[in-house]
C-alpha cells in the first residue's frame, strides 16, 4: 500500500491559494499518478511551475493522469473526489481460509428446517441463536466495512417474503439482457476487488432462505418465459455443498421448459448438479477472466482451469454452459490474454453446448470506488483511464470499450458463427457501433 503521509500538507503549502475541494482533486490525481507510476510527489510536481492557475494544474495533472485519452484528444471534465483510506478496512488476503461460521442465526418457526439441520450438522462448532426476524435483528446497527470483511463469521436462516423473483435493475439507458434474479440468498466468500457486493456494509453475514419450496409456487405466478438466476447478490454454486438447492431447482424448472434458469457462478461446485439429470433449460455459467486477473483480483475462487474443466463436465453431462467475460480488464496485454481464455473456452467446451456468452468492462459507482480502495490497496485495476459515464457508472471511455468489444467478438466468432453474444450494461448506441443484436432465448 502507497504510503500519502504528509502528502496533504504538501499541497497545501505548495498551492496556498486553493480551497479545499481544489486541494482535494489535486491529492487524488497525485495519489493515482503516484500508485500507477510508483513515483514520489515531487517527480510529479516537477513539470508544475509554482504559481499556475488552478485550471492549468488541474490540465497538465489530467494529462499525466490519462495519457491514452489525452493522447487521442478525448477532453476530461471530471470532478475529483477526496482519496480517503483506511489501513483497518484492508481485506485480509494473506491466509484465505474455508468457509466456516462463527455463528448461526435462524428466524424463530425454521429452527427445524432441513437447511438448518444441515448446516448445524456441518459447523458444529458454530454456536446457533434462535432470532425473532432478520430485519429486526439488525435494525439500528451500526456496521462497518471491517464488520463486512468478517461477514463469513456469520449465517443468516431466514424465512423470505418478499422479492422472490425481479427484473435485473439496469444502470439507466442501457440494453436490458432479459435477465431475471431469484432472490436465493445474499452474499458471497469470495473476495472479487470489483465485486459490487461490497457496497452492501449493512448487511453483517451470509443470508440464505429456508423456503426454497415458496420460491418454486411463486414462480408458476411470475411472468413465463424469462431468463432467470441466482448469480446478482451471491455465487450461485459455491454454497451448493451446504444449501443443496441445485438439484431441486434443476427439477422444478423442468416443469417451466418455456424458461431458462442460469446458475452464475466462479466455483467449480457442479456435483450435486451432476447427481440429477441434466435438462434443455438449465445453463451453468461462469465469469472467465485471465489467470492473472483471477489469482491477483479473484481471491478464494476456482482458477480458470478449475471453471472450464467444471464447465467440461456439466456439458458432458448435457448441460448447456455460458460464459461471461465480465468485468473485462483493460491493460498493457489484455488482447493476448483474453485471447488465450478464449481458446482455451472453445478446446474444453463443445461450442454446441454454449448457450451464449457475454461482454461487460470494469463499471463501479463512485461509492464502489472509494470501497475498492480502502478494503483492496493493492489492486492494480484502478490505474488504468477510468471516467464517469453517461450512467453515473466510472468505466472506460466509449473508444475503449468498442474496441475491447471488437477485439472480443472477432476472437469469439472467429471459432464460433453462432453462438449467441451479448454486452452486458451498455447503451444502444454501442450494440448499433458494433452490428450486435440478442435475443436470451
Amino acid at each position: 500500500m502507497m504510503n500519502t503521509d504528509g502528502l496533504i500538507q504538501r499541497i497545501e503549502d505548495r498551492f496556498p491559494g486553493f480551497g479545499l475541494n481544489k486541494r482535494q482533486e489535486i491529492h487524488r490525481l497525485v495519489v493515482e499518478i503516484q500508485r500507477r507510476d510508483r513515483t514520489g510527489v515531487e517527480e510529479v510536481f516537477s513539470d508544475i511551475p509554482l504559481g499556475l492557475p488552478f485550471s492549468t494544474v488541474k490540465a497538465l495533472l489530467l494529462k499525466r493522469r490519462y495519457p491514452e485519452l489525452t493522447g487521442r484528444g478525448i477532453k476530461i471534465q471530471e470532478t475529483f473526489s477526496a482519496f480517503d483510506v483506511d489501513p483497518a478496512h484492508r481485506v485480509p488476503l494473506e491466509s484465505p481460509r474455508p468457509f466456516s461460521p462463527k455463528k448461526i442465526y435462524v428466524e424463530r418457526g425454521e429452527e427445524n428446517c432441513d437447511l438448518v439441520k444441515r448446516i448445524a450438522k456441518m459447523f458444529p462448532q458454530a454456536g446457533l441463536d434462535v432470532i425473532d426476524s432478520f430485519k429486526f435483528f439488525t435494525a439500528n446497527k451500526r456496521l462497518s466495512i471491517p464488520d463486512y470483511n468478517r461477514r463469513c463469521d456469520q449465517v443468516f436462516v431466514v424465512r423470505e417474503r418478499h422479492d422472490f423473483f425481479k427484473a435485473c435493475p439496469c444502470s439507466p439507458g442501457v440494453v436490458g439482457c432479459g435477465y431475471h434474479n431469484a432472490n436465493l440468498g445474499f452474499g458471497c466468500p469470495y473476495e472479487c476487488s470489483y465485486c459490487f457486493l461490497q457496497n452492501y456494509t449493512n448487511t453483517p453475514g451470509i443470508i440464505f432462505p429456508s423456503n426454497l419450496d415458496d420460491f418454486f409456487d411463486a414462480f408458476t405466478r411470475y411472468k413465463r418465459s424469462v431468463r432467470v438466476g441466482s448469480g446478482e447478490m451471491t455465487d450461485s454454486l459455491v454454497f451448493d455443498h451446504i444449501t443443496e438447492f441445485s438439484p431441486r431447482i434443476v427439477e422444478a424448472f423442468q416443469a417451466h421448459p418455456e424458461s431458462i434458469f442460469e446458475f452464475k457462478t466462479k466455483s467449480a461446485q457442479v456435483d450435486l448438479l451432476l447427481d440429477v439429470p441434466s435438462a434443455w433449460n438449465i445453463v451453468v455459467a461462469w465469469s472467465v477472466n485471465p489467470s492473472q486477473i483471477v489469482s491477483e483480483e479473484e481471491h478464494g475462487t476456482a482458477t480458470l482451469e478449475e471453471r472450464l474443466e467444471a464447465a467440461a463436465r456439466c456439458a458432458s453431462h448435457g448441460y448447456r454452459t455460458a460464459f461471461h467475460f465480465d468485468p473485462i480488464m483493460y491493460y498493457d496485454g489484455w488482447a493476448g490474454d483474453y485471447a488465450f481464455v478464449v481458446e482455451r473456452i472453445f478446446e474444453e467446451v463443445p461450442k454446441e453446448s454454449i448457450a451464449w456468452i457475454s461482454l461487460g468492462t470494469l463499471r463501479m459507482t463512485k461509492e464502489q470506488k472509494k470501497m475498492i480502495e480502502n478494503r483492496f490497496p493493492d489492486t492494480t485495476i484502478l490505474n488504468t483511464e477510468l471516467l464517469t459515464r453517461a450512467d453515473g457508472k466510472i468505466r472506460y471511455h466509449e473508444t475503449v470499450r468498442r474496441d475491447i468489444y471488437s477485439t472480443m467478438g472477432s476472437l469469439i466468432r472467429e471459432r464460433s458463427r453462432k453462438t449467441p453474444l451479448y454486452l452486458c450494461m451498455e447503451t444502444a448506441d454501442m450494440w448499433r457501433s458494433l452490428g450486435m443484436t440478442w435475443t436470451w432465448n
